[in-house]
């Protein structure tokens, strides 16, 4: 999933438990590892190196124009995520703002965890890597650029109208 699906979902899963923030929290970093389980599509990052035969080795350039281009482009895709969390559910439900930034934080925050992974390689970074690469969907919608997106926007409605419902 791209990271404005992360926050959106992240910030709707904390907003169920506006009383407990550190719940509310918890349960936006369980729903990132929830959606990567259903198959879906991301964008390509240029500066990320993918070992085919160990997925451990994957690693990430943290520097140069592809990195850039990569910063760039998560950047936008971060911006977008919290500026529609902010707008679902501060705007049109009248929800805290920090709850809502809470949840979108820990809804996206097991992918910059695998960043530090990429840097860092120790424990427990290694176990959450192994864990989110387990239940990480094996099936991509690589090269499925409309079709991908228009999922994660089912996905996320999806979510915007059980939260509704189940807030009432």
């Amino acid at each position: 999933m791209v990271l404005s699906t992360h926050a959106i979902i992240g910030s709707a899963m904390a907003t169920l438990m506006p009383t407990f923030p550190l719940t509310g929290f918890v349960l936006a970093c369980v729903s990132h590892f929830a959606t990567d389980a259903i198959p879906h599509w991301d964008y390509k990052l240029r500066s990320k190196n993918d070992d085919e035969s160990n997925f451990l080795n994957d690693d990430m350039q943290a520097s140069g124009r592809d990195f850039m281009i990569d910063l760039a482009k998560i950047g936008l895709d971060l911006a977008l995520g919290f500026a529609l969390s902010i707008l679902i559910w501060g705007w049109w439900f009248g929800l805290p703002l920090t709850i809502i930034l809470l949840g979108a934080v820990g809804g996206v925050l097991p992918d910059f965890l695998q960043f530090a992974y990429f840097k860092i390689r120790r424990e427990p970074l290694n176990s959450l890597q192994r864990f989110h690469h387990w239940i990480h969907a094996k099936l991509r919608l690589k090269g499925r650029f409309v079709l991908g997106p228009i999922l994660q926007a089912l996905i996320v409605i999806i979510f915007i109208v059980l939260n509704y419902y189940v807030r009432m």
